[in-house]
């Protein structure tokens, strides 16, 4: 592509910025907005291929329905012919204009080893985010992988790319598609690599295996081909990350193991439930085969657990009291009283007449005691264990609660992942602050620390900036466009445009603005453009003094030069300019030549001394000059006399 082309007669396509298997991306901006924008061109030679250009307006539409933080936003889209290119001249090649992001892919992260293991479950969970928005508007991405996510400057996860894209609902989307998978072998998941329908979990698939990567530095598999690769993710189990990184927390390789399942169903059924194992990890809560959390032995399981060694002793003192029966002997107090260390007299009189041999109702009486006694101790355990059940039972449970986190004077983003995280939902309103920076959050309701129910609401308040900005002075001499372009940042609106002449500002950039340069207006505030023609008015000069025609013409507002002709003029007084070469209001530019006429008093003629002077040949003699006329041709001599 010529990087000097307009598309559409709006944007003006710069640098090549990004370069991929389908499509050339390239830095613009657009003409209309003032704005810099990234144009994703599909390849001239992908062109011809209604597949290929199948996939790539089925992106624009696929993210055209998606506004979400965490996903490159789609401005416009179009075709347009290929200048210079025969072999594709009957060809109009699409191209799509989208947010332009600064900052670099988790793959240059990734290439630069700078991710730390708390780093890449942050990016994680902002992935997680932009597909738990796209899923629940039916969108499957299906090529998430560390190239198509981008980190900015800020730290926030913009997840582009949905050139593969389809809607759930379609029964078509499987991944094989002409023979062919499409995807990144790498990435890949099991039904994917089997050509089976996906889903959101075929996602969630994707996205553990860019996280392995970014804890291990190398993905869960790889071989020496994409089908060696593909077949690696259908069959074979990958390594935990904690071998190739130590840092790695068993709990974050459990959240791993179970992400990374063959069997869909038994991996994270949504992005939530994964977002919530990873927040788990980070504070050391393993996850289960089963999905379930693990958790410590609680202080009722204790209880209940000395409860039942004591029933187990009254037990095993009642066993050996009725063994000692069927073995025809006899219950001593000890088996009946055995926490009694002695009775009083009575009592132990009468055990000692009924232990007497001569009684023959002896052994009937002690056992109907034994059993009396055994029965008591039992009811009154059994009454216990039901008082203490009721009880536990009728008692309310105390509602379980999360802590609002800090989020002050972080970005927007970093805000709502860090809400989400929580296992609370962001809410955000807008509002003016003089000294917090656009775009960072001021406060949350209900404040940080404060303890709310799981799924509670926080609104955030993030900063539009100051109510009120300065109308930078330097923006004088610029063009329209990046004029309009600063004042869009700063939160105003532009009004109308005029044009003005002016000799020291070039053509078509800004002479001033209305409220004037340096004036302080409110936020969206319109301010109006004055731009400048390049040109200057000639004066009328005529009538004026050489002088006065001199200083006007050459005067800085102007910046003319003059050369002066002189001109005899008997009508009016020298010294007069009688003409210009311009008429008076001709538009001209600063520096041109303005010949002017002066006029200047005539010569006098000169006097004829031929005739003031006496003719020598002349008689001098008076009587010559009586009147007779002279002799000549026409009057003869009279030579005859009478």
């Amino acid at each position: 592509m010529n990087p000097e082309r307009v598309l559409n007669g709006r944007y003006e396509v710069g640098e090549l910025i990004g370069r991929g298997g389908m499509a050339d991306v390239y830095l613009a901006r657009d003409i209309l907005l003032g704005r810099s924008v990234a144009i994703k061109v599909l390849r001239p030679d992908l062109a011809r291929d209604p597949l290929f250009q199948s996939r790539f307006r089925r992106e624009a539409q696929a993210v055209a329905a998606l506004n979400h933080p965490a996903i490159v936003s789609i401005f416009d889209t179009g075709d347009q012919d290929m200048p210079n290119a025969a072999a594709h001249d009957d060809v109009r090649v699409p191209f799509i204009v989208m947010e332009y992001v600064a900052g670099r892919t988790i793959r240059e992260y990734i290439k630069s080893r700078e991710l730390s293991v708390d780093g890449a479950v942050h990016h994680t969970i902002g992935i997680l985010a932009a597909l738990e928005y796209s899923h629940r508007a039916g969108i499957v991405h299906r090529d998430i992988k560390p190239a198509n996510v981008m980190i900015t400057p800020d730290g926030a996860v913009k997840v582009m790319d949905f050139g593969i894209a389809r809607a759930m609902a379609d029964s078509a989307a499987t991944m094989t598609q002409t023979q062919a998978v499409l995807g990144t072998a790498q990435y890949l998941s099991p039904e994917q690599a089997r050509g089976e329908t996906v889903d959101a979990r075929s996602d969630l698939y994707s996205a553990a295996c860019v996280l392995y990567e970014m804890l291990a530095g190398r993905p869960p598999f790889v071989g020496d081909s994409p089908v060696s690769v593909a077949y690696q993710h259908v069959r074979e189990h990958p390594d935990a990350p904690s071998v190739y990184n130590e840092d790695v927390s068993a709990a974050l390789d459990s959240v791993l193991a179970k992400a990374l399942q063959k069997d869909r169903a038994h991996r994270f059924q949504d992005a939530a439930d994964f977002r919530d194992a990873l927040q788990s990890a980070r504070r050391g809560v393993a996850v289960a085969p089963d999905g379930s959390e693990g958790a410590p032995p609680t202080e009722a399981m204790s209880t209940v657990g000395v409860a039942g060694m004591a029933t187990n002793d009254v037990d095993m003192r009642e066993t050996r009291s009725m063994a000692r029966m069927r073995a025809g002997g006899r219950l001593t107090n000890d088996d009946v009283h055995p926490d009694e260390e002695a009775l009083d007299e009575d009592e132990r009189t009468s055990v000692m007449a009924l232990n007497r041999d001569d009684d023959p109702h002896d052994d009937r009486r002690k056992r109907r005691r034994a059993w009396i006694v055994t029965l008591f101790i039992v009811l009154a355990l059994v009454l216990a264990a039901g008082a203490y059940i009721l009880l536990q039972m009728n008692q309310p449970e105390e509602p379980v609660t999360v802590a609002v986190p800090t989020v002050a004077e972080m970005t927007e983003t970093e805000a709502q992942n860090e809400i989400y995280g929580a296992g609370l939902t962001p809410q955000v309103e807008e509002d003016f602050h003089d000294s917090v920076e656009q775009g960072t959050v001021i406060e949350s309701s209900p404040e940080a620390g404060e303890q709310v129910l799981p799924d509670s609401e926080v609104t955030i308040v993030v900063s539009k900036g100051p109510s009120s900005v300065v109308i930078p002075g330097d923006l004088a001499g610029q063009t329209e466009s990046a004029v309009r372009d600063t004042l869009q940042r700063l939160g105003l609106t532009t009004g109308t445009t005029t044009t003005t002449n002016s000799a020291s500002v070039p053509r078509d950039r800004l002479v001033a603005t209305d409220p004037g340069l340096g004036e302080k207006v409110k936020i969206d505030a319109t301010v109006n453009l004055v731009i400048s023609t390049g040109t200057v008015k000639v004066p009328n000069v005529v009538d004026m003094t050489k002088e006065e025609a001199e200083a006007t013409l050459t005067d800085p507002a102007l910046s003319l030069r003059v050369e002066f002709k002189d001109e005899e003029n008997s009508v009016v007084a020298p010294g007069t300019i009688t003409s210009q070469s311009y008429p008076p209001g001709t538009e001209v530019e600063p520096g041109s030549v303005v010949e002017v006429t002066v006029a200047t008093e005539p010569e006098k003629a000169p006097k004829d001394e031929e005739t003031s002077k006496p003719d020598p040949e002349k008689s001098t003699d008076p009587s010559k000059d009586s009147g007779k006329p002279e002799k000549g041709p026409d009057n003869p001599p009279n030579k005859d006399k009478g």
